[in-house]
């Protein structure tokens, strides 16, 4: 698609498909595929208008737009791809967030949102799925439904309600127009509702009963499980008439006394949140089959412990003469190279380097080396000459990990 080359689908819903591309200098991105069946005018004029959203706002809770052809067969448009599962998955997966960690992610996003305001532009969409965790952060994605606020052309019929029912404001459910920038506020209280319960404020079997439940004024959003210090806050986030709902600059000052009032400043509790995330997704299971595998350390990094996959390899032994080597360094025995035993528990065996041009058998102290047992092994290896240098590879350990990769992945891949 353009200069990008698609690398393998990532998602897919009812509009098109969404795919891992990548940019003829490497640069990862997601493109986003409209797929013919439903290719007609009205759908390429609201692709154009996400794309001119796109152009117009940027930041760094923004998914930056990366390039895009609104009239290409198949049209298409790529934006930043943001490494992490989506709010939704999240919580799914791991559980509510904590309310500091909430409340870090509400100011977080109240921000970001206030730029895209600032812009004369609403989200419209935003709920937990919109909302990636990434590895630097949370990030917002898919303005697809956008509109400019002092836009007077509707690309929707009259009376026809387009977004998210679940996470959707009163007046924008009931068809009101226009919409003000209360409408990505309501939507902001629903997504920090499910974060710290996993419950939206209106639930029903269908669509059409969620449509009556948030669009009645009697119905009040369940707040049920929410932590007392966010209760206030999200009350009124979630409030049914729109100017009872506090601002977003309001909204980042509400998180920010939470976050304060447990002895925390802004910016450690937003630390907290990503480490929390990033944390949390390194320690899960992947469900797909795939091992996680941290890259080497470097040497004067203490290694993390090798995951509990089988029995450990032998480690290569290490000769006297050569410098000290990190654990987390890949390095294969020399063609030749005795094998260290392992140890009682199982783990490598360690090979004590000894010093050079000293008689075998002394001791610094002058006195005599034992002699090992007739049924155990000698401790250290032969020497070996001292123009020999060790050959640095990939350990069998390495080597094993990289097949299991590329076995998993080729049974998992979508075509």
């Amino acid at each position: 698609m353009g200069d990008f080359e698609l690398l393998g689908r990532i998602g897919q819903g009812g509009m098109g498909q969404v795919f891992l591309g990548e940019s003829l200098g490497g640069e990862p991105a997601a493109v986003k595929v409209i797929k013919p069946s439903v290719v007609d005018s009205e759908s390429r004029q609201r692709f154009a208008q996400e794309i001119e959203v796109l152009k117009t706002i940027w930041g760094p809770r923004i998914a930056a737009f990366l390039g895009a052809d609104a009239e290409a067969e198949q049209p298409w448009l790529a934006t930043e791809y943001v490494d992490g599962p989506d709010l939704a998955k999240h919580v799914k997966t791991h559980g509510p967030l904590p309310s500091v960690l909430a409340a870090a992610l509400g100011a977080v996003l109240a921000e970001a949102l206030s730029a895209v305001h600032a812009q004369g532009l609403l989200h419209r969409d935003l709920k937990p799925a919109n909302v990636l965790m990434g590895p630097n952060g949370p990030k917002i994605i898919d303005f697809g439904l956008a509109a400019f606020t002092d836009s007077n052309v509707s690309l929707t019929a009259p009376h026809q309600v387009v977004g998210t029912p679940i996470c959707m404001a009163p007046e924008q459910a009931a068809g009101v127009k226009p919409l003000t920038a209360a409408v990505d506020v309501y939507a902001l209280g629903a997504l920090l509702l499910f974060a710290v319960t996993g419950h939206y404020p209106h639930e029903a079997a269908t669509p059409y009963m969620v449509f009556h439940l948030v669009t009645d004024p009697g119905t009040a959003p369940d707040l049920s499980g929410v932590p007392k210090e966010l209760e206030p806050l999200l009350a009124g986030m979630l409030a049914h008439d729109a100017a009872g709902r506090p601002s977003l600059t309001e909204v980042v000052q509400g998180c920010r006394s939470v976050i304060e009032a447990q002895g925390m400043k802004i910016a450690q509790a937003r630390r907290r949140l990503t480490a929390h995330t990033a944390g949390q997704r390194h320690r899960e299971s992947p469900s797909d089959g795939l091992p996680t595998v941290a890259w080497p350390a470097p040497t004067h990094d203490t290694p993390a412990p090798a995951p509990e996959t089988g029995p450990a390899e032998p480690a290569a032994p290490v000769p006297a003469y050569a410098p000290p080597v990190s654990p987390a360094t890949l390095v294969e025995d020399a063609p030749g190279a005795p094998a260290v035993p392992p140890a009682h528990d199982g783990s490598p065996g360690v090979v004590p380097a000894e010093p050079r041009n000293r008689p075998d058998g002394d001791r610094p102290d002058g006195a005599r080396r034992a002699r090992p047992a007739p049924d155990r092994r000698p401790p250290a290896a032969p020497p070996r000459p001292k123009a020999a240098a060790p050959s640095l590879r990939h350990s069998v350990q390495a080597r094993r990990t990289a097949e299991r990769l590329r076995t998993a992945y080729a049974a998992k891949a979508p075509f």
